[in-house]
């Protein structure tokens, strides 16, 4: 199974303004993403995603280039050794860092979709699971920051299509992001789990503040309250209150995760499959956490690629938690680029797609048809 072809698409589309979601980071004006194909002499095609990285026609010009230079000619069903190839060309030394993570990710799970489709297997089997149901989350790009009562009228479907458990969007202030948990609580009852992603949004003071009022909520989770390199913020914030702290998605390789599991200040890992190194370290990621007995709730990225490949990975390790179900509205990478990634079921889970490798078929004309639009994901 050598390779003979990668290839790195960046591709995006724009967010119309009656759609658009503001979070911690800022308001969404456009949405991005980095599709990978890579082809085997035999004719096998395997799909990965690489995120974007609010850069995405560099990253994908580092696949195009670097990285595919590498890897050309290599097993496709060594995942090992590709990355640990790139690994000793471009990370261990002078590399590109956190942007050869996100490059890699989308090749590796390229391959892992080839390994998996000439076996005849869905991925989830071939890492050792099963197709079995995973709990999922209402969450991606979406439940932004609005009056309190469309809130509560946005979230309404969503629980009624079957979902236990809502992740909305804090970061905005402390006041508002409570006044709005409230009414998400008195709305639908303690039965909901609510979960909470700040997107780096606070500060220390912001955080002291919230994180007791989420307490007497009962939030299951304060995400990204600060920046991913802002180990301190963290470690002082676990006083504030008994809220469970939660990150990953911007934190690459098991090198990285290896200090956040260290720190012992984090209770929820959540490793992007489209960032942190692929669907290989991903796995590693989940085997060093499962000896802590911490739960990883993998981060999704933008495509159906990314969210079927997470799914299956959730059905493959012993410490699985969520499945972070993109509920955000016209989102054309999971809708259209794609065929369908996943459905929610009416007991809040979902499966793993049961066909050979990850499972999604790609529309390579929509990829063409939507070139990469310049400049910032967020105003």
């Amino acid at each position: 199974m050598r390779i003979v072809s990668v290839r790195a698409w960046p591709v995006s589309f724009p967010v119309p303004e009656s759609e658009r979601v503001s979070l911690g980071i800022g308001t969404a004006v456009k949405r991005d993403a980095v599709v990978v194909k890579v082809v085997t002499e035999s004719g096998l095609v395997g799909w990965g995603e690489s995120h974007h990285g609010r850069a995405h026609g560099a990253i994908a010009h580092l696949v195009n280039t670097t990285l595919r230079a590498l890897i050309l000619g290599m097993d496709a069903g060594d995942c090992v050794g590709v990355w640990a190839r790139i690994y000793r060309f471009q990370l261990a030394s002078h590399g590109m860092g956190a942007a050869t993570a996100m490059a890699m990710s989308g090749i590796d799970m390229a391959l892992w979709d080839i390994r998996a489709k000439a076996v005849g297997w869905p991925l989830c089997r071939l890492l050792g699971g099963a197709v079995k149901p995973v709990p999922a989350y209402a969450g991606g790009v979406a439940l932004g920051y609005q009056d309190p009562a469309a809130l509560v009228e946005e979230v309404r479907p969503h629980v009624e299509a079957g979902y236990r458990a809502v992740k909305l969007r804090v970061g905005d202030t402390p006041a508002r992001d409570i006044a709005r948990i409230e009414a998400v609580r008195r709305a639908f009852g303690d039965d909901l789990v609510i979960l909470t992603d700040a997107n780096t949004g606070y500060a220390l003071a912001d955080a002291r503040m919230a994180m007791p009022a989420m307490e007497r909520l009962g939030v299951a989770w304060l995400e990204e309250p600060f920046p991913a390199h802002d180990h301190r913020a963290y470690a002082e914030a676990k006083s504030f209150a008994r809220i469970p702290l939660a990150a990953g998605e911007n934190h690459y390789t098991r090198f990285e995760f290896h200090r956040l599991i260290e720190d012992r200040v984090l209770s929820i890992l959540q490793p992007d499959l489209s960032k942190c190194g692929g669907v290989t370290e991903t796995m590693r990621i989940a085997h060093l956490a499962s000896a802590w007995k911490l739960p990883i709730h993998p981060h999704s990225a933008m495509t159906g690629i990314n969210q079927a490949a997470s799914i299956h990975l959730l059905a493959a390790i012993d410490n699985g938690g969520y499945f972070e179900a993109d509920i955000s509205r016209n989102n054309l990478f999971r809708d259209r680029m794609v065929s369908t990634p996943w459905s929610i079921r009416p007991d809040g889970t979902v499966l793993p797609l049961e066909a050979a490798g990850i499972g999604v078929e790609v529309d390579e004309a929509f990829l063409e048809a939507h070139p990469a639009i310049e400049g910032p994901g967020y105003v």
